[in-house]
């Protein structure tokens, strides 16, 4: 049976390049990849094992399992991990060039600690000790740095993400009726995305944050704050599940928040709208409105050069001016202190629009831009569009409606 490759053994070979390059850059030997993402990244194929990019030479992966899937998908050169207790050996052996010195040469490794789990960190720091490493650093920035631009590929799959969020959200808005439950309309969502090729989750970086296809969330249960670092919590389905949907019918003259995402080969767009059945109490009207207004601003601002920080002051500012300011994503200590962040294989990828994330605006960042209003006992208002940076002005790559969703 062929196995789908999802990217160009040409786009996967550019990736390692630059990588190799920043690591030269930074003194660093060689850089071990531990975490799905990452390994796909680099090497076009998601089986469980590590991989070793020298930086000069060719980068190896080694499976646990599967090693013929791994075979089949990945660009790079695959060879079987053995006993996990003798990867330094093996290490030392396939990179002989590099660990040449033995035991206390100056060898500086790189790995991905943001999202190594820490037992697994004092094992393999200990394995690679024993290979001839002096040192195991962090370099987890250098891997968000280089994914912040995207290729024409991944743009490509952003747009056919962001396709398949209209036709799925048009279609089940003719099922959403006063009395249906957010879990309902919520699984009817997630029936028309996976019909047209959602995979069926959304990956996240940060450590213990989790995330379904999406928030569909309603009336007072949307202002319901939870773990989840963002404007809207929701009721959910229990302790063990407590964000988003709940088993609550839906109500007339209350705000819908319809925050949507969908994964399409890998790569999520995250997309969100405002939907009332009748009409929205006036204060949520007016906040909606401004929401709209602060993504217009946003849109003007995020030109190349532009810093991420300056974007997210302006924001603040517009909700202060409106007599909002506590109410800005999010409400008293369980405010999101973001206006947006970047998307891609992971659906909180850098740049985050943020205070102290002074980083300039590049061509070929893909971030959602997300104002919302947070009323507790009443509700969340807002909307979150997927933009492009380019040369001249963003590139919004959600494309639904705006403007409030009016249902009879």
């Amino acid at each position: 049976m062929d196995i789908k490759k999802d990217i160009s053994e040409e786009a996967v070979r550019e990736r390692i390049a630059k990588l190799q390059e920043g690591m030269r850059a930074s003194s660093v030997d060689g850089f071990l990849l531990t975490q799905n993402i990452d390994l796909y990244y680099y090497t076009g194929s998601m089986q469980n094992g590590y991989a070793f990019i020298p930086s000069h030479g060719e980068p190896v992966f080694f499976v646990k399992r599967s090693l013929e899937r791994a075979k089949l998908e990945s660009v790079i050169s695959v060879k079987e991990l053995g006993a996990f207790r003798q990867f330094g050996e093996t290490l030392a052996k396939e990179f002989s060039h590099l660990f040449t010195g033995g035991a206390g040469s100056k060898i500086t490794i790189a790995a991905d600690l943001d999202v190594l789990p820490a037992q697994t960190y004092l094992k393999l720091s200990g394995l690679l000790q024993s290979a001839g490493a002096s040192a195991v650093v962090d370099g987890s920035a250098m891997i968000r740095r280089q994914r912040m631009i995207k290729s024409a590929f991944e743009i490509s799959r952003f747009e056919a993400a962001a396709a398949v969020v209209d036709e799925a959200l048009n279609e089940a808005l003719n099922f959403l009726k006063p009395g249906v439950t957010e879990l309902e309309w919520m699984a009817r969502v997630e029936y028309e995305l996976r019909s047209r090729g959602h995979i069926g989750l959304m990956r996240m970086r940060g450590y213990n944050q989790e995330i379904a296809t999406g928030m569909f969330i309603a009336g007072p249960a949307a202002a319901v704050p939870t773990y989840f670092d963002g404007p809207a919590g929701g009721l959910g389905l229990g302790a063990t599940s407590p964000q988003s949907v709940s088993r609550r019918p839906i109500e007339r003259n209350e705000p819908i928040l319809m925050d949507i995402g969908c994964c399409i080969d890998g790569y999520v767009i995250d997309q969100t709208r405002t939907a009332v059945i009748g009409e929205l109490p006036e204060k949520l009207s007016h906040a909606y409105e401004v929401t709209e207004a602060i993504i217009r601003e946003a849109e003007n601002g995020m030109v190349q050069g532009a810093i991420c920080s300056a974007l997210y002051a302006r924001a603040l500012e517009q909700a202060d001016e409106a007599g909002l300011s506590s109410h800005f994503m999010g409400y008293g200590a369980d405010q999101a202190k973001f206006l947006g962040h970047g998307i891609g294989l992971e659906i909180d990828e850098w740049p985050v629009l943020a205070k102290g994330f002074d980083f300039p605006l590049e061509a070929g960042m893909v971030i959602a831009v997300e104002p919302k209003f947070t009323f507790p006992g009443e509700g969340v208002v807002g909307i979150e569009n997927s933009y492009l940076i380019t040369a001249a002005r963003p590139r919004a790559l959600t494309f639904t409606r705006e403007g409030l969703i009016k249902l009879p």
